[in-house]
């Protein structure tokens, strides 16, 4: 009996020490400071295509990764799933939603295998969205850590990279003046510094969400050619409504030329505005003169960005 009365207290205290440990974490928000000096040495940048691995969900897509590498002429493999975290994507398919359905395209190696085989250049992960519950609910400084602490045991001379997305646009908060803040108040202290600590390497930022906000205060401002709102970046449904989270072929767009303007580290400035989907079919083309502008942001917001470790 007593042997049982204190497995329970010491069940109990463990308990007790795990929530006050999370309310502290949660009060002190990670300021990296111990794997900042991982950034100060030069990025080596690419010579030549990549072989790009991509993990995440219906914010990477099969069409993103497929205009990235007519971008850039590399190859690339992947791993979705329907609104997928990067812990259900660590526990294997049986943990991912539509794991079967999303997957089901030449592109796609098991994340666990494909990181292990070395093959890869360049990893890059997203979490799900929202980024709230995903931190709150779904442990997500633990899952990026374990992915590019699995990423660097892979490959020591690949790259890791954190795709950081956006919040829908009907979100309670102003969806413009979100985006920088959610960057240092998440993106960082819970995905990029525990990433980059478990690896012992830098883990560099894609800060799609900083280039769509460069972009949507310059189009709502003056207008930039035909774009003048943020809703023109986002799907419609089958009913003709707003999709309010993912983006249609003209953000999809610019979330291809961030991640070409990280990953190589070049402009993006004279790529071509006519790419096709993943199923071979022409995606819709912004106008020369807006895509020329969406280049010239994405570019200047990837060289503003230190964690993007280009040089400026």
């Amino acid at each position: 009996m007593r042997y049982l009365v204190a497995v329970v207290v010491a069940a109990v205290l463990l308990a007790l020490i795990w929530l006050a440990a999370a309310w502290w974490r949660a009060k002190t928000p990670d300021t990296g400071a111990d794997v900042q000096a991982l950034y100060q040495a030069p990025r080596a940048l690419p010579r030549g295509p990549l072989r790009v691995y991509h993990l995440g969900h219906s914010l990477v897509g099969r069409d993103m990764p497929a205009m990235l590498a007519q971008m850039a002429g590399h190859d690339y493999a992947l791993q979705l799933g329907w609104g997928a975290a990067l812990s259900e994507h660590w526990r294997g398919p049986d943990a991912v939603n539509g794991y079967t359905q999303e997957n089901a395209t030449p592109h796609h190696h098991e994340a666990h295998q494909a990181l292990k085989s070395g093959s890869y250049d360049a990893f890059v992960m997203t979490e799900m969205v929202r980024l709230k519950d995903a931190i709150a609910y779904k442990d997500s400084r633990k899952a990026a850590a374990d992915w590019a602490a699995e990423a660097a045991a892979g490959n020591r001379q690949g790259q890791i990279f954190l795709y950081e997305s956006w919040h829908a646009l009907d979100d309670p908060e102003d969806w413009l003046a979100r985006l920088p803040q959610d960057l240092k108040t998440m993106w960082q202290p819970d995905l990029l510094w525990p990433a980059a600590r478990a690896a012992g390497k830098p883990v560099w930022l894609i800060p799609v969400g900083q280039v769509l906000h460069a972009v949507v205060a310059e189009a709502e401002a003056q207008g930039i050619a035909e774009l003048t709102a943020r809703e023109q970046l986002f799907a419609r449904n089958p009913d003709g409504s707003l999709d309010t989270i993912h983006s249609n072929d003209l953000g999809i767009y610019i979330v291809a030329l961030t991640h070409y303007a990280v990953l190589y580290g070049r402009s993006p400035v004279g790529l071509p505005n006519q790419l096709n989907k993943a199923d071979g079919t022409p995606a819709k083309a912004p106008s020369p003169e807006l895509a020329r502008r969406l280049q010239e942001i994405v570019w200047q917001v990837v060289r503003d960005q230190p964690l993007t470790g280009i040089p400026r």
